[in-house]
């Protein structure tokens, strides 16, 4: 399988064919390394639909991505990549342990796409969810986070008030 072809096949990109697309990736690391070279693909669209491919590889075989961590983290400082591929990197980031060279990094990119009013919803769930992990590391970013949820409240959508609800709680 050519992941690449696979990707830009078909018009829309469905979940199942996305599953395919992760299955042959996690079958080897040649296979998951051309994953990760779609998912930098200068290319947006082929960039968008590998991000998802990535992100389900991530949760079947967690070990499978750890070599690509700073990678992930990089892709929350670019501007120029489609919000699915920040999206996907920071919904991995958020059920793996984060090697300590990156914490920096990864605070302040979540702090910065919670503080922009125009950072999609998908995006700051993620990055409360990551914030709150990195919190039980770092407890002196509690307040912050705290404080930038409770002062979003009323401006953010359902979702956003519910995860930033049950994040409050648990702070």
């Amino acid at each position: 399988m050519n992941i690449r072809e696979e990707l830009l096949k078909q018009q829309i990109h469905f979940k199942k064919h996305a599953l395919a697309i992760t299955e042959f990736a996690v079958s080897s690391d040649k296979n998951f390394k051309e994953l990760i070279d779609c998912f930098l693909s200068k290319d947006i669209r082929v960039a968008q639909r590998a991000a998802w491919s990535v992100s389900w590889a991530a949760q079947k075989k967690p070990e499978i991505i750890q070599p690509y961590i700073g990678i992930l983290v990089d892709q929350l400082r670019k501007t120029d990549v489609h919000n699915a591929v920040i999206r996907n990197s920071l919904r991995i980031l958020e059920d793996l342990v984060i090697p300590e060279e990156f914490h920096g990094e990864v605070m302040d990119a979540c702090f910065t796409f919670l503080q922009k009013r125009d950072s999609a919803i998908a995006i700051k769930a993620f990055a409360l969810t990551v914030l709150f992990n990195l919190s039980k590391i770092y407890p002196e970013i509690k307040n912050e986070l705290r404080f930038i949820i409770e002062e979003n409240m009323d401006y953010e959508t359902a979702a956003y008030k519910s995860r930033g609800k049950k994040i409050l709680a648990k702070l």
